[in-house]
């Protein structure tokens, strides 16, 4: 019998395949629960995992247990809901929630699987579907010191780069960072390379100026893979997510009283373009949206670069 945790996971989409995958690679037993999407949950059970119908059912047989979910609501009904996790947590059970989540509701559910006996690690991810296939992604962990040595090994098994934040609730709120910087490059981007093109300055020269600088980055380079090569599949995240994490972000703000200008600037960005209706659109098309508001067509300016 392995001496491995039995491993459970809730969200095997996008990311949560390839973290999933790469968890049975290492050997450990693994229960899934899976959505309305079937092709990810078929290949995980081909694979060796077993599908169980709720997640009480999930806490009853599992030593740790993955959340990869949307938001914090999504994750509030998986621990609250009649036959959800708090509804089958034995003694000792950790939970480790990868989702971008509100630091607020995850020190609630914190408490509430602490009066259980459980305990809650919050691991939000850094990088992209590529990475999680690969078992390379980036993940920030909040947990103390004994609940770290349990949980890295098994963290280990997607993620190349682990960094810990400090306790319970500083994954979170580090990940929100993250985000707020990173939406906030896309906004800026956006606007930077519309301006460009009305008055004379192509894309691929933007690309070509600030990509070869000291202002490049990975981010640049994703997005600008999407506005220029019009590679739709180069950042599969969704303005409707992005919106949602610079929402949380807002809040941390105005809970810590921080003054929070950019954020609220950033913020209207993602909230104008759920507006009308383009919230399923992936982030680097932010820069199509703020062309379009402006009477102009971003695919257009680049054809006029390749000119």
């Amino acid at each position: 019998m392995s001496d491995k945790p039995v491993i459970g996971f809730i969200g095997v989409g996008y990311m949560g395949h390839g973290m999933a995958k790469n968890i049975l690679q290492k050997g450990h037993t693994l229960f899934i629960k899976g959505n309305r999407n079937r092709d990810p949950v078929e290949s995980l059970k081909g694979m060796g995992a077993t599908e169980v119908s709720s997640a009480r059912e999930m806490a009853e047989k599992c030593d740790i247990i993955h959340i990869c979910l949307s938001n914090s609501t999504q994750v509030e009904a998986i621990f609250r809901d009649e036959d959800g996790i708090l509804a089958g947590v034995r003694e000792g059970l950790i939970v480790i929630e990868t989702s971008t989540a509100d630091p607020t509701s995850t020190m609630a559910l914190a408490a509430e699987l602490a009066e259980k006996g459980g305990t809650l690690v919050d691991a939000p991810l850094g990088r992209t579907p590529k990475e999680a296939e690969e078992g390379n992604l980036d993940a920030m962990v909040g947990a103390d010191d004994a609940t770290y040595a349990k949980v890295e090994p098994v963290i280990q098994c997607w993620a190349g780069n682990i960094t810990r934040t400090g306790g319970t609730g500083t994954g979170h709120k580090m990940k929100l960072l993250m985000n707020f910087i990173a939406m906030g490059y896309a906004a800026l981007y956006s606007e930077a390379t519309v301006l460009g093109a009305k008055v004379g300055i192509a894309p691929q020269t933007v690309r070509q100026v600030i990509g070869s600088s000291r202002m490049g980055n990975g981010f640049f380079d994703t997005f600008m893979k999407y506005t220029v090569d019009r590679d739709r599949n180069a950042h599969l995240f969704t303005i409707t997510n992005a919106s949602k994490d610079v929402r949380y972000a807002n809040n941390m703000a105005s809970d810590a009283g921080i003054m929070g200008i950019m954020a609220a600037a950033v913020k209207q960005y993602y909230t104008h373009a759920e507006a009308i209706d383009r919230g399923g659109d992936y982030v680097p098309m932010l820069g199509d949206i703020v062309a379009e508001l402006n009477g102009m067509n971003m695919a257009e300016e680049v054809k006029k670069g390749e000119g």
